[in-house]
């Protein structure tokens, strides 16, 4: 019989936190709730949202901005910790951008349609909430250098046209970086970029720019 349950056990010990519900868990409860005049605003992400905290860190200590991306993720780990890292700190509006590491298909196969509805749920959470969502388009990449060949050049723009009709649906902001930073190959021109994905701090002035106006505008009709 022991040896039957250590056979079974391991089963336990490596199970994983598909949707890295650890990684912001102690921060989020050292996180305040925020005061009666604070535009809190979260950003929801992967790797170009976390990394955004590196390349200019004043954007998020100067402002009341809390960066919640996890590299590599997808859609779906997104939504599965949504409540945890955006309902539960009770910000005014989320900025949702995603849907990249699931064109690379980094958690499996997944159809643009997918993505999208993914995206629409954690849409759909947030304005049950009381929170405003800015849905953004995801960024040009011309190919993937982890993972050659999908295409992402074709099926960004395709992918985007669906969050801009969902955004218009839902009657919520689509922020557009694509049309500001894609180059003729539909893919991020040098100066914005490290490796066709992520950016320089030259990408992400492009960005912050475009988001604080669409973080004003939403603001104003709230």
């Amino acid at each position: 019989m022991a040896s039957l349950l250590g056979f079974l056990n391991p089963m336990k010990s490596t199970a994983q936190d598909w949707p890295n519900l650890e990684k912001y868990r102690e921060a989020n409860a050292a996180l305040p709730a925020p005061a009666a005049d604070e535009d809190r605003v979260v950003f929801m992400g992967n790797s170009i949202t976390e990394g955004w905290s590196g390349a200019n860190p004043d954007f998020f200590n100067d402002n009341p901005y809390v960066n919640r991306g996890i590299s590599g993720q997808t859609t779906p780990q997104m939504v599965l910790r949504f409540r945890q890292d955006v309902i539960d700190l009770k910000p005014k509006i989320v900025v949702i951008l995603a849907g990249t590491n699931d064109i690379a298909g980094n958690t499996g196969p997944m159809t643009l349609a997918q993505i999208r509805d993914n995206i629409l749920s954690m849409v759909q959470l947030a304005k049950a909430n009381g929170i405003s969502p800015i849905v953004c388009s995801v960024l040009p990449a011309y190919d993937y250098p982890w993972r050659p060949g999908k295409e992402p050049n074709i099926k960004i723009p395709e992918l985007n046209g669906l969050i801009k009709e969902m955004a218009a649906q839902e009657e919520i902001m689509y922020l557009d970086y694509f049309s500001a930073m894609s180059d003729d190959r539909n893919g991020l021109p040098k100066e914005l970029t490290t490796d066709e994905v992520h950016l320089t701090k030259a990408g992400y002035a492009v960005m912050e720019k475009l988001v604080q106006e669409a973080i004003l505008t939403t603001l104003s009709k709230k």
